[in-house]
């Protein structure tokens, strides 16, 4: 190194804090909850039909889950904690 040169300082850091991370775990489980609850309501005989996968978990609830857990990882994204 010459006597012209500044020693440089590389440090590493995260691009989001922990309060960034807590709100997108919190937003992976929501969305997760929703996958969870949107599976199943089949039937194990395909020549048999099963209203119960018209119902209201499935077609209203599951999907509204889903969709909020996705706003919270915007938010999560979004969120600048050193406000």
């Amino acid at each position: 190194m010459s006597k012209n040169q500044q020693p440089t300082d590389h440090k590493k850091y995260f691009i989001f804090e922990k309060k960034n991370y807590m709100f997108m775990f919190i937003g992976l489980a929501v969305i997760s909850l929703g996958f969870m609850l949107m599976a199943g309501g089949g039937s194990d005989d395909p020549n048999t039909f099963n209203p119960d996968i018209y119902n209201f978990q499935r077609i209203r609830l599951a999907p509204t889950l889903v969709l909020l857990g996705f706003a919270i990882e915007v938010y999560a994204i979004l969120l600048n904690p050193k406000k």
